[in-house]
């Protein structure tokens, strides 16, 4: 398992972010204090604050594709 934070600012930074991560097979999870969504979910990421960073958790080691993908994102 990994996991860092990532910053989503604006609207199209939440529909890239899902489009990207709807792209593996492995589950995501972002939890923002004591709430944790799928990260698959725009509704889910939705109702978390965007205000602060949000704390990302893949389940797989071997995500270096899609962290490389994601680095933008991450702060």
């Amino acid at each position: 398992m990994k996991a860092f934070d990532i910053s989503l600012k604006s609207i199209n930074d939440v529909k890239d972010f899902v489009n990207i991560v709807n792209k593996y097979d492995f589950d995501v999870d972002l939890s923002s204090g004591r709430y944790i969504v799928d990260a698959k979910s725009i509704m889910g990421i939705f109702s978390l604050d965007l205000s602060k960073p949000i704390r990302v958790e893949i389940q797989i080691d071997d995500c270096g594709n899609f962290c490389e993908e994601i680095k933008r994102f991450v702060v």
